[in-house]
C-alpha cells in the first residue's frame, strides 16, 4: 500500500484526528476545499439535531508548509463542539443495546463495563476526519485529471428515474438538491419519504452513486486477491457506517442477465480501442479498464430509532426497549461525500502504487505518459507461443480421485 490513513477520537470526545502518509511532495493543498467537504457532510434532508451544533472544520498540524505537502505525514485535528457539554459531566449507565449497532458485540469483545465506549466509536462521527483525508486525496487526483463525485439513487422505496447524460450535469444538479439526488422529481418526493418517516418515528436507508472520470487503464492487478481494484474499493466503502452492499457498474443487474447482455462490446475507431457501454463500471479483472468507474453502496436505515426496539437489558438481566440516542433519521444525502472520499482514498493509493514517485513532478509525468487503450499501446504480436516447453521439470503426477 502506497498510502495509508489512520483516524483517531470518540463521538463526544475532545476531537477527532487523522494521519495521511505516503502523499508526494510538492501539492499544494487549499484548505478551503477541507472546509467545503466537511461543510457537504453536514449538509441534507434527513439531518439529526448534532448538524446545527458541529461546524467542522480541520486543522493542518504537519505535512504541510507554505501551502504544499513536504511528503512527511500529514496530521489533521477536527475539534468537537459537542464535547463542551460532556466534559466534567457524570454520565448515566447505557446498558441498553440497540439491534444494528455495534454495541453488544463491541462489549463482548473488549470487556466494557458500559455500552458507551463502542458507541463513541462505532459513531458515524468518525467519518468526519474521512471526510478530510478524502478531501486531500480528490486534490491529489485533481492535479492529475481525476474527479471523483456522487450522488443519491434512492432513498426508502424512491428511486431517481430521469437521470441527466452527462455526470458533471448529474453532479451539479445533485449538489443544488436537498437530497443529493440529480433527478427533481425524485428529490421532492425523497424529501417526502423522509418527512414521513420523521412523523413515523422511523428511519430511512437509500442507494448512492460515486463516479470517478479520467481514471487511466491499469490501475489494480488481476495477479493477487487483494491487489484486484474493485475488492479494494467494495472494502473501503464497506467499512463505513452503516453500509451493507456494493456493486461496480451494474453489477446487480447483471445477476439476472444473460452473458451477452452483461458485458460491454470492443469497436475501434481509427486505432483506438472504445466501448459504447460501460455496465462493467470501469474495472474488468480487478484492473480499471479506461472507462469512468461507477460504484454503488447501499445504506442501510441506521438502527437509532425514536420507536423503541425490543432489547435486553445487559445490567438487570431484564428485556425492556431501546432508549433514544440523538440520531439522523436518513443519513443517506450527508454519506455521499463519505463515498467519495474513500472512493479518493483507494484511487489515489493505486495510482501512486502503478507510478510511484516522491513529488509530484515526478508523478505527474509518469501518469502522462500511462498507455489509454489502443492497437498501438498493445504489444501483441499474433504469434503463436509455447507457454509451457516440454522440458520442463516434471511436477509430481496427477493421482485419479
Amino acid at each position: 500500500m502506497a498510502l495509508r490513513f489512520l483516524t483517531a477520537g470518540e463521538s463526544h470526545g475532545p476531537g477527532l484526528i487523522a494521519v495521511l502518509e505516503g502523499l508526494p511532495a510538492g501539492l499544494k493543498v487549499d484548505e478551503d476545499a477541507l472546509v467545503r467537504e466537511l461543510a457537504r457532510r453536514q449538509k441534507g434532508a434527513g439531518s439529526g439535531p448534532r448538524m446545527r451544533i458541529e461546524r467542522d472544520r480541520a486543522h493542518i498540524l504537519s505535512g504541510v508548509l507554505a501551502g504544499q505537502t513536504t511528503g512527511a505525514p500529514i496530521a489533521l485535528w477536527i475539534p468537537n463542539r459537542d464535547h463542551a457539554k460532556w466534559r466534567g459531566k457524570l454520565i448515566p449507565p447505557f446498558t441498553t443495546p440497540r439491534p444494528g449497532h455495534g454495541d453488544l458485540a463491541a462489549a463482548l469483545k473488549y470487556g466494557y463495563t458500559d455500552l458507551r465506549p463502542g458507541l463513541e466509536r462505532a459513531s458515524a462521527r468518525e467519518t468526519a476526519a474521512r471526510v478530510a483525508v478524502g478531501a486531500l486525496c480528490k486534490q491529489f487526483l485533481a492535479a492529475l485529471g481525476i474527479r471523483v463525485q456522487g450522488y443519491v439513487l434512492a432513498i426508502g422505496d424512491v428511486h431517481a428515474q430521469r437521470l441527466p447524460e452527462s455526470y458533471t450535469s448529474r453532479w451539479a444538479q445533485a449538489e443544488a438538491s436537498p437530497v443529493r439526488c440529480p433527478d427533481p422529481d425524485a428529490s421532492v418526493a425523497m424529501e417526502v419519504a423522509i418527512q414521513r418517516a420523521m412523523q413515523a418515528r422511523e428511519t430511512l436507508g437509500g442507494v448512492i452513486e460515486v463516479v470517478a472520470t479520467g481514471v487511466p487503464p491499469g490501475l489494480g492487478s488481476h495477479v493477487h486477491w487483494d491487489r484486484r481494484l474493485d475488492a479494494r474499493l467494495a472494502a473501503a466503502v464497506m467499512s463505513v457506517p452503516a453500509i451493507k452492499a456494493v456493486s461496480l457498474g451494474e453489477g446487480w443487474e447483471q445477476a439476472a442477465q444473460l452473458g451477452t447482455q452483461a458485458h460491454d462490446p470492443l469497436r475501434l475507431r481509427d486505432r483506438d480501442i472504445v466501448r459504447p457501454t460501460n455496465r462493467a463500471g470501469g474495472i474488468e479483472a480487478g484492473i480499471s479498464n479506461g472507462q469512468p468507474i461507477v460504484l454503488r453502496a447501499a445504506m442501510k436505515p441506521i438502527p437509532t430509532t425514536l420507536t423503541p426496539q425490543p432489547t435486553v437489558d445487559v445490567a438487570t438481566g431484564l428485556e425492556t426497549e431501546t432508549r433514544y440516542e440523538r440520531s439522523d433519521f436518513c443519513p443517506v444525502p450527508r454519506a455521499v461525500p463519505v463515498i467519495e472520499a474513500m472512493v479518493a482514498f483507494v484511487l489515489a493509493d493505486a495510482v501512486l502504487e502503478k507510478v510511484g514517485g516522491d513529488t509530484m513532478a515526478e508523478v505527474q509525468q509518469r501518469f502522462a505518459a500511462l498507455p489509454w487503450p489502443s492497437l498501438d499501446a498493445l504489444r501483441i504480436t499474433g504469434q503463436p507461443h509455447v507457454f509451457w516447453p516440454a522440458s520442463d521439470q516434471e511436477l509430481p503426477p496427477a493421482t485419479q480421485a
